[in-house]
């Protein structure tokens, strides 16, 4: 299931970007961020595929779900241009950002390749 945050759910379980300037991901897994809008039309073609995927890696990836009109700021803060816009990050390393509409299996060759999940 994917989980919506709001942005103290993202400071508290992501990044603090109020108060630490150098990328610290504070989960215990790899994990996917949704930054999307109810009224867009390509954001609605990716949610049941991260639905799906959250239920594939359940124990292995978080995916969690950004509603840019509700949180602005953290749009802003990620400096998103243009929606579905996806945030890929892996414990260990800095994240990624991919943009527009992927299908299942270029999510997939992602969650393995630079998340390193199997």
């Amino acid at each position: 299931m994917t989980e919506q945050l709001t942005k103290q759910d993202f400071l508290d379980k992501v990044f603090d970007f109020e108060n630490e300037t150098e990328w610290n991901y504070k989960g215990d897994k790899p994990a996917i961020i949704d930054f999307y809008a109810d009224w867009c039309g390509p954001c609605k073609m990716v949610a049941p595929i991260l639905e799906e995927l959250s239920e594939e890696y359940k124990d292995k990836l978080h995916i969690y779900k950004i509603d840019t009109d509700k949180e602005q700021e953290l749009a802003g803060a990620f400096g998103i241009q243009s929606i579905p816009s996806i945030l890929f990050i892996p414990v260990d390393d800095k994240p990624q950002m991919a943009a527009g509409a992927l299908p299942k299996d270029q999510l997939v060759k992602v969650i393995n390749d630079v998340l390193k999940v199997a």
